[in-house]
């Protein structure tokens, strides 16, 4: 059984960090600057990519999608506000806090022994299992066992789409979701308008909804992204 996933991620607010952790975060920048206005647009930089580590970041939405039901749920956050479950377009919306996503995300995910994402190695599955620590939840799977498909083991194949369609980094110019997409002739989510570094700001707008579609268009293009690897370049 094959389960596709996908997460989004928002950073913490630099402004309500403590002195001891702004610190840490801008001590290499301080060192890097050669001068104010450069210093204050890595600072930027840095407050704006919080949302890209465990340690400064949080998971708002996690999407799975059953490959052969071609069924899928999203879970997401909506704090502040009565929001409901819906369904729409062969998905079910759930609205979950941080550790109930992570908690639903392992229980379903012993039931299926193939995972794929789009760049999960470097992403999604380090902050799932970081996360998840956090919350002390044990993740059902290892997804990190091996990068290389032909060693991986306990019963858990992770097959990551950048990974095997840049031949493990052979390929220059990895890309990304949307780039693949593009050249293989599929939808993007992109072309909705939303990109992930929109999720940040739409979250703090309180467009939940909005994030959460964005996320299971995520899961649609990396299904169809699979089936072409699969039929064409997968031996």
């Amino acid at each position: 059984m094959k389960l596709i996933f996908d997460i989004e991620t928002v950073g913490a607010d630099f402004d309500t960090l403590d002195t001891t952790t702004q610190d840490a975060l801008t001590k290499w920048i301080k060192k890097e600057a050669d001068d104010e206005p450069e210093y204050k647009n890595m600072l930027k930089d840095l407050k704006n990519g919080l949302g890209f580590s465990p340690l400064t970041g949080e998971i708002i939405a996690i999407g799975v999608l059953d490959a052969d039901k071609n069924k899928g749920v999203v879970y997401f956050s909506a704090p502040g506000e009565e929001a409901k479950d819906f369904e729409e377009d062969g998905f079910t919306f759930k609205v979950s806090n941080e550790k109930e996503m992570l908690e639903r995300f392992w229980g379903g995910a012993k039931e299926y022994n193939e995972f794929i994402s789009f760049n999960g190695r470097a992403f999604d599955v380090p902050f799932l299992m970081i996360r998840s620590a956090v919350h002390g939840i044990r993740p059902t799977k290892d997804l990190m066992s091996n990068r290389y498909l032909s060693s991986q083991k306990f019963g858990a194949n992770h097959i990551d789409l950048l990974d095997q369609l840049t031949f493990y980094g052979a390929l220059r110019r990895r890309g990304n979701l949307h780039l693949w997409s593009r050249a293989f002739g599929i939808k993007s989510p992109k072309d909705t308008g939303i990109t992930g570094d929109d999720v940040g700001r739409l979250y703090k707008e309180g467009k939940y909804a909005e994030i959460a579609r964005y996320n299971a268009g995520d899961l649609t293009a990396t299904k169809e992204l699979y089936e072409r690897w699969s039929a064409y370049l997968r031996f």
